[in-house]
């Protein structure tokens, strides 16, 4: 049996166009997927190694093999938990077997800060918070500078464990650029990248989405 995990954006939840539907083709497909909420109600405090420590606490004991598909920032917390290495103690086991990420959010802070433009980020790490929209909430909620702090430690480049990854990722995404996932790739010769005609939600090939999953994983053979 295969445990397989869907990781939500940032600033978004369960309920999202996504999750929503992988999870109904899972259990169209008699499989369980689990979608925990990345937010833990504490939205203004979240980190990546926050989110990092709640999906782990989820996974099964070893040796069970795991599948992570992970939507953007989703799609990082997932590539830093398929790495050993991402754990400083050497303690967790390569349980990940396969990664779908879906834009993922590689070098996000690149791209996101110096849109906000240095006195508003200088506000933030003054005033301690900064106001953001929350999708899934659909209103703005403010976000704790650790936020960034704390991803500053993360260096994705360093990922290196061959895991068998396959990248979706859509060729007009104006939040992270589809560079990011080519620079990735192509480094990197088990990652396999498809890029669409889309944008960073790509909520507009969740068809053709569930049709490479279903591939990459081999659910009609390996995990049915």
């Amino acid at each position: 049996m295969v445990f397989c995990c869907y990781l939500h954006g940032f600033a978004s939840s369960p309920n999202s166009a996504k999750a929503r539907y992988l999870g109904d083709r899972f259990r169209a497909a008699g499989l369980s997927l689990v979608i925990p909420d990345l937010n833990q109600n504490d939205f203004a405090h979240l980190t990546l190694s926050r989110q990092i420590a709640q999906v782990e606490a989820l996974l099964p004991p070893p040796p069970e093999p795991v599948v992570l598909i992970g939507s953007s920032l989703g799609g990082l917390t997932a590539a830093w938990l398929g790495d050993s290495r991402s754990d400083p103690c050497g303690n967790r086991p390569p349980q990940v077997q396969k990664l779908v990420l879906l834009a993922p959010a590689f070098g996000f802070l690149d791209h996101w800060l110096p849109r906000l433009g240095p006195a508003q980020v200088e506000q933030w790490k003054t005033t301690g918070f900064l106001s953001v929209y929350h999708y899934g909430d659909q209103a703005m909620r403010p976000l704790h500078y650790g936020f960034v702090s704390d991803a500053a430690m993360y260096d994705h480049t360093t990922l290196r464990r061959p895991v068998p990854t396959l990248i979706l990722h859509g060729v007009r995404d104006d939040v992270i650029p589809i560079q990011s996932s080519r620079d990735y790739a192509a480094t990197r010769p088990w990652v396999t990248l498809l890029e669409f005609d889309s944008d960073h939600a790509l909520t507009d090939q969740q068809d053709a989405i569930w049709q490479a999953v279903r591939t990459f994983c081999e659910i009609d053979l390996e995990l049915s």
